[in-house]
């Protein structure tokens, strides 16, 4: 998957957040100072093309909606960072996560009871 920028991110929250939208009500629920419409179709367009949005075409402009779900970019993205720091390790992940102190042994347990449960619907 395909990473996004920290303003394409943010673009996505409100898609994610509103569904399908053109372009000027994207940048309406931006805060003040709103970016400018260009700025917020170049960022939408770039969208587009990595495939996190698809667009239909309205007379001369273009409806935007979602393509790719927020769960499936935080499986992408937690992918992308087990393997770019862990060498594909979840275990290893974990591990570090343990190790700083960030997860318990009841999250831990709670953890190994969520596995299990899955792996028993499959």
């Amino acid at each position: 998957m395909k990473r996004l920028t920290a303003k394409e991110e943010e673009a996505m929250e409100f898609f994610w957040e509103k569904g399908s939208m053109f372009v000027k009500d994207l940048v309406q629920l931006y805060p003040d100072p709103k970016p400018h419409v260009n700025t917020a179709s170049t960022v939408v367009r770039g969208l587009d093309e990595k495939g996190f949005l698809k667009h239909r075409v309205y007379g001369n402009t273009y409806l935007y909606e979602v393509a790719i779900t927020r769960d499936e970019f935080k499986k992408g993205t937690l992918k992308n960072v087990i393997s770019k720091y862990f060498n594909n390790s979840y275990l290893g992940a974990v591990s570090s996560l343990v190790k700083a102190e960030d997860l318990s042994v009841d999250d831990l347990k709670q953890l190994i009871h969520e596995v299990e449960e899955s792996n028993k619907k499959k």
